[in-house]
């Protein structure tokens, strides 16, 4: 039969075992707590570095480790205020005091009780605390003021004018009032008119103002007379005649002044570097005027030989003139008075060339313009200074130049007329000395 098994104890390797050390199981965390094996139940153990534990009777008390997780400081165990959250020992003063959202906080302005996470949301808006103005106007006051505050006293708040309408800081808006458009203000003239803005004003001293001074509808045509306006009407009907005759003296000053005008609008409009080219349009219709009307005279535009020139013109006779009547082109040139004629050399004797321009297509052939070319006679009476009263209309300043400039037959062989209309060029020859 078999025997009960029997074990035979070992004291040397019990010893040993006894004597092994152990540490807390937070010791990777940082922990310094160890102990002996044979002390487990006798609850002994040391702090590395520090005394070691009283060995109190097992009864008594638990083993050693368990002994030391319940006030290990590495050792995580809940929130006493059941806030859910699960920390190490050590950590837990500063989570209660600050962090718990469960734990009771006093406002330090209105004294009120509450949770963590309910003062996480009051700070910032206690009615008590004291804060500043949000204007910057330095004033410091407790929340539950600030609205009233800056609605009706803060001396920075905006403030829109009774009058524009403009937004304005409080305190610059009373010195807008000196300056606002639409300040009531009194009538200058004190017409009894009610307050009138500020911007309207002018306005109503012209328009409506019954007591403001007015000029003289008529002043323009000389009348000085100044009264209020409640007084024109009696002016006006009063000095009808004398208005009548300043207006017709006024037109007859401007009707002057437009001729004048007229005059130098011409004159600006002259060529002035020795050449003129006349363009003669509706040629046929005009043709068949100077064949009906006997030494029928047409007139150019005037024009200077060069600046503060001689003053020229160019006549046409579309059916001759003189022994080319009825069958030639007759051109001639004429001195008109001009505006420079008392610091010019007379008589005038300078080269005249006249052209009847081909208006042929010059990539098709070449134009062959009728050309001639004459020196003035200095006896001619027509080259002598002309007298200030000559016109171009005056028969006895008759030109100098072509009675068969060019003959009827000739003109329509060739494009001298195109599109119904011709070219007459005159140019004259001054010398470069005269120029300069």
């Amino acid at each position: 039969p078999l025997l009960p098994l029997q074990i035979y104890p070992d004291p040397e390797l019990e010893a040993q075992v006894l004597s092994l050390a152990i540490r807390c199981i937070h010791s990777e965390e940082g922990c310094r707590w160890s102990g002996l094996i044979k002390h487990l139940q006798v609850g002994s153990g040391r702090m590395e570095g520090g005394p070691s534990c009283t060995l109190w009777p097992s009864r008594h008390r638990p083993c050693a480790p368990q002994a030391h997780l319940g006030t290990c400081g590495f050792n995580v165990i809940p929130c006493p205020n059941r806030c859910s959250a699960k920390l190490s020992r050590r950590d837990l003063p500063e989570h209660v005091q600050h962090g718990c959202p469960k734990r009771r906080v006093k406002c330090e302005f209105c004294a009120s009780d509450f949770t963590g996470e309910a003062f996480e949301g009051h700070q910032g808006t206690c009615p008590q605390e004291s804060v500043y103005c949000e204007n910057k106007c330095g004033a410091r006051m407790m929340r539950r003021l600030l609205s009233q505050h800056a609605l009706a006293e803060c001396p920075k708040r905006t403030q829109p004018c009774t009058y524009c309408a403009k937004e304005f800081v409080f305190d610059t808006i009373q010195n807008h009032q000196y300056q606002c458009p639409r300040y009531p203000v009194p009538c200058p003239n004190q017409c009894g008119t009610p307050s009138i803005a500020r911007e309207d004003v002018p306005t109503h001293l012209k328009e409506s103002c019954n007591t403001a001074m007015l000029l003289c509808p008529f002043k323009e045509a000389g009348c000085k007379h100044r009264c209020p306006k409640l007084a024109m009407g009696r002016h006006l009907e009063e000095s009808t005649k004398a208005h009548l005759g300043m207006v017709c003296a006024l037109v007859s000053r401007q009707r002057q002044e437009i001729l004048e005008l007229r005059r130098d609008v011409e004159e600006l409009s002259v060529s002035s570097d020795g050449t003129l080219i006349w363009k003669i349009a509706d040629y046929a219709r005009k043709l068949q005027e100077a064949k009906s009307r006997s030494n029928y005279e047409f007139f150019s535009p005037p024009f200077y030989t060069h600046k503060y020139g001689y003053k020229l013109q160019v006549s046409a006779f579309l059916n001759g003139n003189g022994s080319g009547e009825s069958s030639h082109l007759s051109v001639y040139i004429r001195v008109l008075p001009g505006e420079y004629d008392n610091l010019l050399e007379w008589p005038f004797s300078y080269r005249v060339t006249f052209s009847l321009l081909d208006q042929s297509d010059p990539s098709l052939s070449k134009p062959q313009h009728i050309t001639e070319t004459f020196h003035p006679d200095p006896n001619w009476k027509n080259f002598q200074k002309p007298g200030a009263s000559r016109s171009s209309l005056d028969e006895s300043t008759l030109g100098f130049g072509y009675p068969k400039f060019i003959s009827h037959e000739d003109i329509r062989k060739r494009n001298y007329v195109r599109d119904n209309a011709i070219f007459i060029k005159a140019s004259v020859e001054i010398p470069q000395k005269i120029l300069a």
